[in-house]
């Protein structure tokens, strides 16, 4: 048996989903696109959607029983612990069903504060040691 082929592309990734997945993505999308420049790329990265923006940006992903907003970004969802609080969260990710109504709102502060960040560190690159 030969394994499923993973997906080189968004809309080859999103033609493999049921309906109601593609459309709850979709509408995640819209958003997403919304708050990012023009020239921002979405492809995949690690077998899900991805964005970005002046280096990974956010990445989503339907699954079974749920949808994943991955903000990329180890502390972002501390931030929004209050709002995010009446939605399943994982490490890095916040979780919805596809009957619930997305939190269009919440997603777009995540990506201002997201798009934020990424400009900062671009600003402020970290400093490595050097090599001995």
């Amino acid at each position: 048996m030969t394994p499923p082929s993973l997906p080189s592309a968004v809309e080859e990734y999103l033609g493999k989903l049921p309906e109601e997945h593609v459309k709850a993505l979709q509408k995640l999308r819209i958003v997403i696109r919304s708050m990012i420049p023009d020239d921002a790329l979405e492809k995949i990265s690690y077998n899900i959607p991805a964005f970005y923006c002046e280096g990974p940006l956010v990445s989503y992903a339907a699954f079974r029983k749920h949808y994943s907003f991955f903000p990329m970004s180890s502390t972002i969802l501390d931030q929004f612990a209050e709002e995010t609080q009446q939605y399943r969260t994982s490490k890095g990710t916040l979780q919805f069903s596809f009957e619930e109504k997305l939190p269009v709102s919440l997603i777009k502060k995540i990506v201002k504060v997201r798009l934020k960040e990424n400009k900062a560190r671009l600003q402020f690159p970290r400093k490595t040691s050097p090599k001995k």
